[in-house]
């Protein structure tokens, strides 16, 4: 296995994108506060990412501390339709790679709850994709 320091973050933009239809979506994003970093869990979601971590935050006063980001899942809301959710692009850290994460466990880690897997997700071409990742210059955890 190569080092984490010569592996490159993997990045696939998902065309067509991946949809969440309603009652899917409220069930994958239920699931994901409930494992919300700060409450034990190994998830932090917000409005545009879902980040997965390999264990709690643990730092001071709720901070990362010493969890390691694994991969990012990014995300739309109400897209293509409201109270969908559609996953455009995803992304593997080189320390998510080197414990044997890929894109699609990735999402399906995410997904299992709804009893969905990225493979089997709905379709749909969405032309309003972001152009730039809000969160690529921040540090995981801010």
């Amino acid at each position: 296995m190569q080092s984490a320091s010569r592996l490159q973050e993997q990045v696939e933009i998902i065309r067509p994108a991946a949809v969440l239809e309603s009652r899917v979506a409220t069930t994958v994003l239920t699931h994901l506060r409930e494992q919300d970093v700060s409450l034990g869990g190994v998830w932090n979601a917000s409005a545009s990412v879902w980040q997965r971590y390999d264990q709690p935050w643990n730092g001071v006063g709720g901070t990362r501390g010493s969890s390691v980001l694994l991969g990012t899942v990014a995300v739309m809301y109400d897209t293509p339709v409201r109270h969908e959710v559609t996953i455009y692009r995803v992304t593997v850290t080189p320390a998510g790679q080197e414990r044997g994460w890929t894109v699609e466990n990735l999402c399906d880690d995410a997904l299992s709850v709804a009893g969905l897997t990225l493979a089997r997700c709905p379709r749909a071409e969405v032309a309003d994709m972001p152009r730039s990742d809000p969160f690529r210059n921040r540090a995981p955890g801010q």
